[in-house]
């Protein structure tokens, strides 16, 4: 969560770490887009549980979320963030590759998963019911875009005529893809989708 901030308060020094340790997949993974995907969901969870969630109808009216629709969201939210980190970096790497440069998955992945992390802490302000859920989400994509801004030139190295094009690219995948996860899982909350699944 330190680096997560640091990464918006000193983004060239913690950048430049990053670039220097070159850390790979797993390290990434389990060091620092795992945990925070999993404090992020489990705050998030927990807030509409205990403060209740807006249930958007004919009447808007908060509800407290049962602890089985709870377990269904938290599920599908942390492995819908697994497939955007993963397939997420399988796509910055193609598309940065159009730019004719080669990159490899590890940079593509640490790129990626860097800029995910503070989409996935700032979900837990989704928990507070007085927040619309799409300016949570709009507060993380962008805090996410401006993480990756730094991220490309530093872990990707694209050619400088290249530089924008690669990250213009990189920063719609990257609201494309946590805008869909975020609809999918107010489907889910809204009992629209999942309903069946049971746990325990």
């Amino acid at each position: 969560m330190i680096k997560a901030l640091l990464l918006l308060l000193d983004p060239e020094t913690t950048w430049g770490k990053i670039e220097q340790s070159r850390p790979g997949v797993a390290s990434v993974l389990f060091g620092y887009v795992l945990p925070l995907l999993l404090l992020g969901t489990a705050l998030e969870t927990w807030g509409m549980m205990k403060l209740g969630h807006d249930e958007q109808g004919l009447i808007e009216r908060r509800v407290n979320i049962s602890r089985e629709l709870a377990m269904r969201y938290a599920t599908l939210q942390v492995g819908l963030g697994l497939v955007m980190a993963f397939g997420g970096a399988w796509l910055f790497k193609k598309l940065s590759e159009s730019f004719h440069r080669k990159h490899t998955y590890s940079e593509a992945f640490t790129t990626l998963g860097y800029s995910l992390g503070l989409v996935f802490l700032v979900r837990a302000l989704d928990g507070i019911p007085f927040f619309n859920t799409w300016i949570c989400w709009g507060i993380g994509a962008l805090l996410g875009v401006s993480v990756l801004y730094r991220g490309i030139p530093r872990l990707m190295k694209p050619d400088p005529s290249n530089a924008l094009g690669v990250y213009l690219t990189c920063s719609f995948l990257l609201l494309a893809l946590t805008g869909i996860a975020h609809y999918v899982g107010q489907l889910v909350l809204q009992e629209k989708l999942l309903q069946n699944l049971k746990f325990g």
